[in-house]
């Protein structure tokens, strides 16, 4: 994957996973509910600084 375009994201339990974002298209902050690991439920995670 391309390094600049990677965003960083973490959930509440403090997991973090790594997407893509287009940046031209969305300007906001990305929020994905996803599959987190560590507490085997799905997690609203949201975007923070790499």
């Amino acid at each position: 994957m391309s390094q600049d375009r990677l965003q960083k994201m973490r959930s509440a339990s403090g997991h973090t996973i790594f997407t893509r974002k287009n940046k031209k298209k969305v300007e906001r902050k990305l929020e994905l509910k996803k599959f987190d690991k560590n507490t085997r439920t799905r997690e609203l995670f949201k975007e923070v600084k790499k």
